[in-house]
């Protein structure tokens, strides 16, 4: 082949490429917009108040073993190398953290495969606090949810339905954990309530305490029949006084290490 010819394919070439090149931007260009639109939408059905549910911790932070959850390393120094980097070693449930099915199952979902569509969704707060004032174990019953949808309508699928027993005051004090003779003590679910939690079709569910379970728990029930069948849950939520019992979306910034049984998380909702 001629130098002339080719210098002319090549030109061919490069201008068909630049025309697929523009073609395929102003594709991407109109699917963004599409996008955008969607979530602007979405954004303007909100008032745009973003509330923070997650706890700042470090090794003091309440944990069930009464372990340390968090230890910080710091192994660069700004002084001396001009920038600082901590070596975390963390245990996975601590903070404001999430349950994986994995927790309690040996062949569950791990925290790093929960489905991404049950991370962003409706969040239903169930109110407990006069209860829990006088009980220290209390339980949201069948009955609270009932009463829930009574009051508020239907508990949308997918939802993360959080229990707000007013615990969260307490996460500075012993009492967050236990009672003064040392006998765990915190509200959590009962087996009833989230038995018809599995059957409306809710995805998560989250407590301002330690644990899914109330204190007293003997067997766990809520986290070896809640997980194991494919939901997670979240523990030690922060601030959802600021929030009302219905309209919210929760946005749950879970970890993502491969086979992981939970872990730290951000939680945000906006209303």
């Amino acid at each position: 082949m001629c130098n002339a010819c080719i210098i002319e394919n090549v030109k061919s070439s490069m201008l068909s490429r630049r025309s697929l090149f523009r073609t395929s931007a102003a594709v991407g260009v109109a699917a963004m917009a599409a996008g955008l639109t969607t979530a602007k939408t979405a954004l303007a059905q909100s008032s745009g108040k973003v509330v923070d549910l997650t706890h700042a911790y470090d090794r003091n932070f309440p944990t069930f073993d009464g372990k340390p959850g968090i230890e910080m390393e710091k192994v660069v120094d700004f002084a001396k190398d001009g920038y600082t980097i901590y070596k975390l070693t963390i245990f996975e449930h601590t903070g404001t953290h999430i349950d994986a099915p994995l927790h309690f199952t040996a062949d569950g979902t791990s925290v790093a495969d929960l489905e991404p569509a049950n991370l962003v969704c409706p969040l239903c707060i169930i109110d407990i606090k006069a209860k829990a004032k006088d009980d220290g174990n209390a339980m949201v019953m069948k009955s609270d949810i009932e009463a829930w949808v009574s009051a508020n309508g239907e508990i949308p699928k997918g939802a993360c339905v959080a229990m707000n027993s007013g615990w969260a005051a307490k996460v500075a004090a012993p009492e967050y954990r236990n009672t003064p003779d040392g006998a765990f003590a915190f509200p959590g679910f009962s087996k009833e309530a989230t038995d018809l939690l599995t059957e409306i079709g809710a995805a998560s569910i989250g407590v301002d305490t330690l644990s899914l379970d109330p204190g007293n728990s003997k067997d766990f029930a809520v986290h070896y029949s809640w997980l194991p069948s494919g939901h997670y849950g979240i523990e030690n939520l922060a601030n959802l006084d600021s929030l009302p019992a219905k309209g919210a979306t929760i946005f749950v910034g879970a970890p993502k290490h491969k086979a992981g049984t939970g872990g730290p998380a951000r939680v945000m909702a906006m209303v």
